[in-house]
């Protein structure tokens, strides 16, 4: 049997470890049978491997904990979202630990507050600023948006923009938006036009809006892996001309 060795230019993933590289497949050519190693796509590529735009994470109680240290060696991960409060009471577990040691380890941060529309809107102010403290603030806050709680589109948008003027009144700044693409277009379409936004939406093309408009960040996988972090991660990046000086916390 005659061996024939396929080489293939790929990039900075060559390394000189012939068969952990390659697979080795046998074809026949002309009567003989050739031996030929082709190189081995990496199951491990991740948007961020392949692209140059601006990513980040965001995190909750539900990642367990963090190795922070390893996650900052990451140097594709350049800011992080880190949960806060939820409704009127409740604070996440990790928030305190996860702040102290992403700043630590060289990370850009913002605080998040998953926003309930049938909880009072002072008492989720009251919670949220007992946790996202300007001077530990990196980036604007963030609410997310992801429920109606039952309400008709217009009562919730009256409840959620008391909410947000109360946020921006509170930090001199309107906070960035997350919400999902199917949310805002069934709830939100043309009523948050003076607001930065990450949409969430899991597949390979970055998603349209349904009035076309701007946005900023684009949360494009809920099952992203990262060294120091077990389990999955939520894992969004900057879009087009956006770069992260625009959610600059003013303080």
């Amino acid at each position: 049997m005659k061996k024939l060795f396929v080489f293939t230019i790929f990039s900075s993933l060559f390394v000189p470890s012939l068969h952990a590289q390659t697979d080795e497949l046998e074809v026949d050519v002309a009567g003989d049978t050739l031996t030929v190693f082709v190189p081995r796509t990496n199951p491990h590529l991740q948007c961020e491997d392949t692209c140059s735009h601006t990513h980040g994470i965001d995190l909750s109680h539900y990642q367990g904990q963090v190795f922070w240290e390893t996650v900052g060696d990451n140097t594709k991960m350049a800011y992080v979202y880190l949960k806060a409060t939820e409704g009127g009471d409740r604070t996440d577990a990790t928030f305190e630990r996860n702040i102290e040691l992403a700043h630590r380890h060289g990370l850009k941060v913002g605080s998040y507050h998953f926003y309930r529309p049938l909880t009072d809107q002072k008492k989720q102010l009251e919670n949220f600023m007992a946790q996202c403290r300007p001077n530990e603030q990196d980036l604007i806050p963030m609410i997310d948006i992801e429920s109606t709680g039952g309400l008709s589109t217009d009562v919730f948008c009256d409840s959620l923009f008391y909410f947000l003027d109360l946020v921006e009144e509170a930090y001199r700044q309107k906070p960035l938006l997350y919400t999902g693409r199917n949310f805002y277009n069934k709830h939100l379409q043309g009523k948050v036009d003076d607001y930065k936004l990450m949409i969430a939406m899991y597949t390979d093309e970055a998603p349209v809006l349904a009035d076309g408009r701007d946005y900023t960040l684009w949360q494009y996988t809920a099952k992203g892996r990262i060294v120091g972090i077990n389990g999955y991660v939520d894992k969004s990046r900057f879009m087009g001309h956006h770069h992260l000086r625009e959610l600059r916390f003013r303080k």
